[in-house]
């Protein structure tokens, strides 16, 4: 299989919530909820890089979709990586996320790897690693 991936979409409870964390609380570019006219398809899609995007459906409307029974998810099936390029920019992504409604699950600090990270989790318990890692920079070496 050659890798194709060009969207995540993430499981949550309340679609309108969701848009408005990711909307107007860390800035992401959205036309907001698209598909309403359409059992199960009402959803949101956010720019993020080089094509990739983000969205946001219902997990009712997932479970629909995929013919599988609902269920609540679990914040450890996956983590999401923002990888930024200081330590003071993870900061400000935590301060952003904590202010607009993300519980910070662990503070920011330094890492094994000699780098700079900390967690929080979305409304919807989606967790996220806001990160500074020099080993990831345009020019690093690779490990």
């Amino acid at each position: 299989m050659q890798p194709r991936i060009t969207v995540i979409t993430l499981g949550v409870e309340d679609l309108e919530r969701a848009v408005a964390f990711y909307r107007d609380g860390l800035g992401l570019p959205t036309n907001g909820i698209v598909g309403r006219e359409f059992e199960n398809g009402a959803v949101a899609f956010f720019d993020l890089q080089d094509g990739l995007k983000l969205a946001v459906w219902p997990r009712s409307s997932i479970a629909a979709d995929a013919g599988l029974p609902l269920r609540a998810g679990g914040s450890l099936e996956f983590t999401l990586g923002h990888n930024v390029m200081s330590k003071a920019e993870v900061d400000a992504v935590m301060q952003q996320a904590a202010k607009a409604g993300a519980t910070v699950v662990k503070t920011a600090a330094d890492t094994f790897y000699g780098g700079y990270a900390g967690y929080f989790m979305d409304p919807d318990g989606h967790l996220w690693e806001a990160i500074y890692n020099p080993q990831l920079l345009p020019g690093a070496e690779a490990a």
